[in-house]
């Protein structure tokens, strides 16, 4: 059974590969009950198992399998190293960087062989290149390359090294010196047929020429996406079309556009169906298990199945509706004129977002789903627990939603800003708004309409969470060719520098998609100052 699975893997029916290890397990596990144990082969199995899910982007649940494998290995061995290298994939994927670096270097230090060791340090380079520490990764690249060059003589094992090693020369400022190594890297993967590791060096190379030839920049983006479309590598091509997209280069940027969204949402449901479906091979298995227990026992195990089953739909509604908002948003900034900056303004609102998401939500719908797997939903104060936990869930996606609704541009738009500024005063602060119907907005577009309502919506939030203020002015003018607001706090203020870090720079970018002016002026304890001209 074991070996009938090593063969699907091979051939990616991963499906009934992972079906078949998990019988194997099984199988296995009974022979260790019986006496003859044969904790080895459960541990290869369950690494085999979260490696078909990692393949598949169930990183959260690949953690859980080879996690889960610990208990049946050696510990120093060759099978713990594979073990954090696996938690080390897992973390980076998930953007724990300093978790995955730590994984990796505890897998290098459970290989015996000094080369071995070299293979997780490596995986640490890319993370060192993401979190813009180039220096370390020049440091920890030469010295892996030089230890492999007086082992190896093949190349090909030391080119994604070398790519990776220019790359990061490039990013920190020497061009030259890094895009002969990338180039170098190039030439040795396609000399060696190494079709998927030229995708990386056509991506590294179409990035350093996006500031210096965006038509080379724009070729090597399509020769990633070629190569990575030809061994039906979904990520890659999204990164491609990334760069090309940021390129803005070619009359088929917005095709490029929709493609990119339609690819992104398709490998999305892929991989929640892969999802589902280990869940399901493993439910299955167990169920065949337990096929001789008691009757009451079963009944008991159907019941609590329906009601997870029920749970977990919720809380794929919810993660729908960030969806939906998300496009929403999307759709809403790609009917600007300027397509350029109002492409990368829509861009910015949704990684606002999706990182809002990210840090207020996505760990507690994990843990959500973690408590109905784990706790007795027959019990009533259990039952009430998850519904309180998901109606929390749910009143902070109302929260997100009312942050980014429609704006009314109407005859109610005064109304509907004096409403919005309403919602920040509070019995310790004081929101002045003068002037404001002294503009005829009815000769104003619903587009600079929305900027503005958007704009001073960042503010306030702004003004919220890092100035303690407690007068706040708003005041309108009405000039002959713009319309002027200015802002003004008694807060705190802050550097000027800081500026990028307190999330001021998402207003500009919505500023200049209207061809409008902003400034700030601030300092520590002086308060903020914010000038706003936006032509009529």
């Amino acid at each position: 059974m074991r070996n009938k699975a090593i063969e699907n893997d091979d051939k990616q029916n991963f499906n009934i590969a992972f079906d078949q290890f998990y019988k194997s397990k099984q199988l296995y596990e009974t022979l260790k009950e019986s006496g003859k144990k044969d904790s080895a082969n459960i541990g290869y199995i369950l690494i085999m198992m979260a490696t078909i899910q990692q393949v598949n982007g169930d990183y959260y649940g690949s953690k859980e399998t080879v996690t889960e494998a610990l208990s049946y290995v050696k510990k120093n061995s060759v099978y713990t190293a594979e073990i954090n290298n696996r938690l080390g994939i897992a973390d980076k994927e998930l953007s724990l960087y300093n978790d995955a670096i730590h994984y990796y270097k505890e897998a290098a230090k459970d290989y015996s062989d000094p080369i071995e060791k070299l293979g997780p340090l490596s995986n640490i380079a890319p993370i060192y290149i993401q979190q813009k520490k180039y220096d370390k990764a020049i440091i920890l690249l030469e010295s892996i390359l030089r230890k492999k060059s007086l082992s190896t003589k093949s190349p090909i094992k030391n080119s994604s090294n070398i790519d990776n090693l220019g790359y990061a020369y490039f990013k920190n400022g020497a061009d030259e010196k890094g895009f002969q190594l990338m180039n170098e890297a190039l030439r040795i993967r396609n000399e060696a047929k190494d079709t998927y590791g030229s995708i990386e060096s056509y991506l590294h190379l179409a990035d350093y020429y996006a500031k210096k030839d965006l038509q080379k920049s724009d070729e090597n983006a399509l020769n990633a996406y070629k190569a990575a479309t030809k061994l039906n590598s979904v990520d890659e091509r999204l990164e491609a079309f990334q760069i090309l997209i940021s390129n803005d280069h070619s009359p088929k940027t917005n095709q490029y556009v929709q493609r990119y969204f339609k690819l992104n949402d398709s490998i999305i449901k892929v991989r929640n169906n892969f999802k589902n479906k280990f869940a399901k091979i493993k439910y299955d298995a167990k169920v065949e298990k337990d096929e001789n227990a008691k009757l009451r026992l079963e009944k008991a195990q159907n019941q609590l199945s329906l009601q997870k089953a029920k749970y977990l739909r919720i809380v794929f509604a919810i993660a729908f509706v960030f969806l939906a908002i998300l496009i929403v948003i999307v759709v809403r900034y790609y009917k600007n004129k300027n397509k350029a900056i109002e492409f990368k303004t829509s861009y910015m609102t949704e990684a606002r977002i999706a990182k809002k998401i990210h840090d207020e939500l996505a760990n507690d719908v994990y843990n959500v789903i973690a408590f109905a797997e784990s706790q007795p939903l027959s019990k009533e104060n259990t039952r009430e627990n998850l519904l309180q936990k998901l109606d929390d869930i749910y009143g902070r996606v109302r929260g997100i939603s009312r942050e980014n609704n429609k704006i009314e541009t109407g005859a109610d738009f005064t109304y509907s800003i004096k409403e919005m500024l309403s919602t920040y005063k509070t019995n310790e602060r004081n929101i002045i708004v003068t002037n404001l119907e002294s503009i005829n907005w009815e000769t104003i577009n619903d587009t600079k309409k929305i900027t503005i309502s958007r704009i001073l919506q960042e503010l306030m939030v702004n003004m919220r969470k890092h100035s303690n203020a407690s007068i706040v002015g708003i005041k309108f003018e009405n000039n002959e060719k713009s319309i002027a607001i200015n802002y003004t706090d008694n807060g705190k203020g802050f550097e000027k520098a800081s500026i990028a870090k307190n999330g001021l720079q998402n207003m500009e970018q919505r500023i200049q998609a209207v061809k409008g002016t902003i400034t700030f002026d601030t300092a520590p304890d002086k308060g903020f100052k914010a000038k706003l001209s936006i032509p009529k």
